[in-house]
C-alpha cells in the first residue's frame, strides 16, 4: 500500500469538479478554448509541463469522499520543464487526482501520458502539488504548452491587462449628422484603466477600438480572438450596461451607448465558445 504524505491529504479539502476522462497516451491530444487555459494559468502559481511515472489507486478513508464514477489516483510525475513557477520544482512531484472512471468502471491507464499540470505547492512537502481544481491536468501538446507559455508571459508583463470588474461610467454624444455619434465606456479593473470608444460616422460601419490607460488618444484596434486582451474583454465585461448608468441620458443617446455595447460584445464573441 502506498503512504503518501499526510500534508497533501490535508490540501485536498475542497469538492473536485467534474472533468472528462483523460485520453490515453496514444490517443490524439484533446484540443483546450484558449479561456480554459487561460484561467488555469491565472489560477495556478504553478504551471508543470511532466510525464506520469506512476498512478496508484487510493482507497478506504482517504478516498470516502470521491464523487460517484471517479476513482482517487496518487499520481507521480516526472518534471519536464517548469512553465511558471516562482522558483526551482524537484525532478519528480506527486499529487492526488480524481479521475473519472471509463465505460467499463475502470480507472483509465495514464501512466507515460504527457501532462500539463496548473497547481499549488505543498508548503510541507517539497516534492507535493496539488491541482488547483479537479481540472487541472491537460493532456499535452504542442499547441496546448504554446498557449499556457503565452498566457504565462503576457499576464507577468508590466502592461498586462487586467482583470474586469464591472463598469464605471458610460456616456454617447451624438454627431452632427443623422447616424453620426460616439460612446465612451469606461471600466472598472484590479488595476490599471481600460476604456473602450465606438464612433459611428454616416455612411460607415462603425469602429470600436480599446485603450489601456487614462489616454484615450493611444487607443488600440478590436483584439484578435485568443488573445489575452480578448480574453479580458470577452469573458470579463457584464453581460449589460447598468440601467443605472444610463438613467440621466437622454433616451436617444442612451439608446445608442447599449446599442454601441452590444455591438462590442457581438465582435468579441462569446469567450466560452
Amino acid at each position: 500500500m502506498i503512504r503518501f504524505p499526510a500534508s497533501l491529504a490535508l490540501a485536498i479539502a475542497f469538492p473536485w469538479q467534474a472533468t472528462a476522462t483523460p485520453a490515453a497516451a496514444t490517443a490524439p491530444a484533446p484540443s483546450y478554448r484558449y479561456a480554459t487555459i487561460a484561467d488555469l494559468v491565472i489560477t495556478a502559481p504553478m504551471v508543470i509541463d511532466g510525464a506520469i511515472r506512476s498512478v496508484v489507486k487510493i482507497k478506504g478513508a482517504e478516498a470516502a469522499n470521491v464523487p460517484v464514477g471517479y476513482a482517487r489516483l496518487y499520481v507521480t510525475v516526472d518534471v519536464i520543464a517548469l512553465i511558471r513557477g516562482p522558483g526551482a520544482v524537484p525532478p519528480r512531484v506527486g499529487y492526488l487526482y480524481d479521475v473519472k472512471l471509463d465505460l467499463r468502471g475502470s480507472v483509465p491507464n495514464l501512466k507515460k501520458q504527457r501532462v500539463l499540470l496548473f497547481a499549488r505547492p505543498v508548503a510541507t512537502a517539497a516534492d507535493q502539488i496539488q491541482l488547483v481544481s479537479n481540472d487541472a491536468q491537460l493532456v499535452w501538446s504542442p499547441a496546448t504548452e504554446a498557449t499556457a507559455r503565452g498566457i504565462a508571459t503576457d499576464l507577468s508583463g508590466a502592461d498586462s491587462p487586467p482583470a474586469i470588474t464591472g463598469i464605471s461610467n458610460a456616456f454617447h454624444a451624438a454627431g452632427t449628422l443623422p447616424g453620426e455619434g460616439e460612446t465612451q465606456i469606461f471600466l472598472k479593473t484590479s488595476g490599471h484603466p481600460i476604456s473602450l470608444s465606438i464612433i459611428r460616422k454616416q455612411d460607415q460601419p462603425p469602429v470600436w477600438t480599446v485603450s489601456l490607460s487614462e489616454v484615450v488618444d493611444n487607443a488600440l484596434p478590436p483584439p484578435r480572438r485568443d488573445t489575452f486582451l480578448w480574453y479580458r474583454l470577452a469573458c470579463g465585461l457584464p453581460r449589460m450596461l447598468p440601467t443605472e448608468m444610463l438613467a440621466g441620458l437622454d433616451p436617444a443617446d442612451a439608446a445608442a451607448a447599449r446599442d454601441d455595447y452590444a455591438l462590442v460584445q457581438k465582435d468579441l464573441g462569446n469567450c466560452r465558445s
